[in-house]
């Protein structure tokens, strides 16, 4: 009793510098770079994902940290960045991290939900992709805006949110759309929002309530909540910014539930690396 006593005094301490996030585990040493977390129809299960350099592998965690599953996955992992699902509980891997800005090989893997239970390495389906309005491989630096971090599946199709990687400008996100087909498609731009100028303000995950109602794209100090849009435009509604009051390298975001998200951020200098909850308005 006394332990657990103590225990619970040191999660509450460790809360309390988490600004409005709240400590559900500190995720285990094989997510130092953990880039991307989704929950799939019908199952409490968190999938998880590394970037490049790590294996390629998907994992299966339960809310309080448990490893329950670990998928091998029959593709490179050029640079992994971000996850999402549809209504039928396929998994899809955003393979199209591109901090260059110089890729040709940007694709998003379709991992089927027979699969998810799969003990063998687990082939994939390849959606590749080419942005509309990129014509250099690379750009010039000052047009480096096709690095991407964040997207999720919602009716039929990938909505893709850009990181920039202009000096002054990091904060410019672009909004595109993919069909959820296996092929080769292009990138249709919608439209563009500004979160900041600074490194703080680069989008790093995105997350599209159940109901399509709400989208919430992350950066490593805040939330942006979008509601009250036309159509899949996005940025057309309603605009808030939700700080977090807490500064790190947040990348991995999804719904919990209506007004709750799970965020990770990745183990960085001795610190964090953990699994939040965050409850919003």
């Amino acid at each position: 009793m006394h332990k657990q006593l103590i225990l619970i005094l040191f999660l509450q301490l460790i809360s309390c510098n988490q600004g409005n996030l709240v400590i559900l585990y500190d995720l285990p040493t094989i997510f130092d770079e953990v880039s991307g977390i989704q929950t799939v129809i019908n199952s409490d299960l968190i999938w998880m994902l590394n970037d490049r350099g790590n294996p390629s592998k998907l994992y299966a965690v339960t809310e309080n940290g448990t490893i329950k599953r670990e998928l091998n996955i029959k593709a490179k992992n050029n640079d992994w960045e971000d996850l999402t699902s549809d209504n039928e509980g396929h998994i899809y891997i955003g393979d199209f991290g591109n901090n260059d800005n110089d890729r040709k090989n940007l694709a998003i893997l379709k991992v089927n939900n027979q699969s998810l239970k799969s003990t063998k390495k687990v082939e994939i389906e390849r959606i590749s992709f080419k942005y509309s309005d990129q014509a250099e491989f690379p750009p010039k630096k000052k047009h480096w805006y096709f690095d991407c971090e964040a997207f999720f599946y919602y009716q039929d199709n990938f909505y893709l949110f850009t990181k920039s990687r202009v000096r002054k400008n990091f904060g410019q996100t672009s909004l595109y759309k993919i069909p959820a087909t296996p092929g080769s498609h292009v990138a249709q731009y919608i439209a563009t929002f500004h979160t900041g100028s600074k490194m703080e303000s680069w989008i790093t995950g995105a997350a599209i309530s159940k109901d399509g109602k709400q989208v919430a794209l992350l950066t490593s100090k805040s939330v942006w909540m979008f509601s009250n849009y036309k159509g899949t435009d996005f940025f057309s509604g309603t605009a808030t910014e939700l700080e977090l009051d807490h500064n790190s390298q947040k990348e991995g975001i999804c719904f919990k539930n209506e007004n709750t998200l799970y965020i990770t951020d990745e183990k960085g200098h001795g610190s964090n690396g953990y699994l939040y909850s965050f409850k919003f308005p």
